[in-house]
């Protein structure tokens, strides 16, 4: 090949990565999540799902929309139904019917997206940061448990801004449900809520000693 045609090839290419990375995206997350295999601990959770949280579209900027809402409701229920023995789903925490629960209420407090434009890389990132309003059926504040999650695809080459975004998404709710199933009981305020209410936590102490 002459050094000519590589030389419009490579202005080609530029020109396509370039335009690539700037063009608008609009993603729809539509990943299913495996059930998670995991033993619950004998502790009732009511989740509250806010209409907000299942609609959650982000916007980390002017260009790109994230529609989140249904997969990671989808994801963290999988999640959440690994930690507790007793749960259920609720849309407010005036539903919840448990007397002696947690109460945990998910929100969605940023989304970041960062694109090969913004890095000079050749992958894109997505951070989420959940917070986790976690209260007793009563109405006492246990804890607001800060929860990053991070995703980035392994290379965009050949990948549309919309697709890599989607495939970054994917893997920061992934770590986002994996980090909820290791640290959720490691929480100091969790812990002491289990024991003044003298929940049994030895199956605990032996999973975590297994894992």
């Amino acid at each position: 090949m002459s050094k000519t045609k590589i030389i419009i090839l490579s202005l080609a290419l530029t020109v396509l990565f370039i335009s690539g990375c700037s063009s608008s995206a609009q993603v729809q997350i539509d990943s299913q999540f495996p059930t998670v295999v995991s033993k619950p601990k004998p502790v009732n959770a009511a989740i509250v799902f806010s209409e907000e949280f299942t609609n959650y579209i982000a916007s980390p900027n002017s260009k790109t929309r994230i529609d989140l809402g249904s997969a990671q409701t989808k994801l963290l229920s999988n999640a959440f139904a690994g930690l507790f023995s007793q749960i259920e789903f609720v849309s407010a925490a005036t539903d919840v019917t448990f007397d002696n629960a947690l109460v945990i209420t998910p929100s969605v407090q940023e989304v970041q997206v960062s694109t090969p434009s913004d890095t000079y890389l050749n992958v894109y990132e997505v951070w989420i940061k959940y917070s986790l309003d976690i209260q007793t059926a009563k109405g006492d504040q246990v804890d607001s448990w800060f929860m990053p999650a991070y995703g980035k695809t392994p290379d965009s080459f050949m990948l549309s801004k919309t697709n890599a975004i989607e495939e970054a998404t994917v893997i920061a709710l992934r770590d986002a449900g994996a980090k909820l199933l290791l640290d959720f009981y490691r929480i100091p305020s969790v812990y002491n809520w289990l024991v003044t209410e003298q929940i049994p936590h030895k199956n605990s102490k032996r999973s975590s000693h297994s894992e």
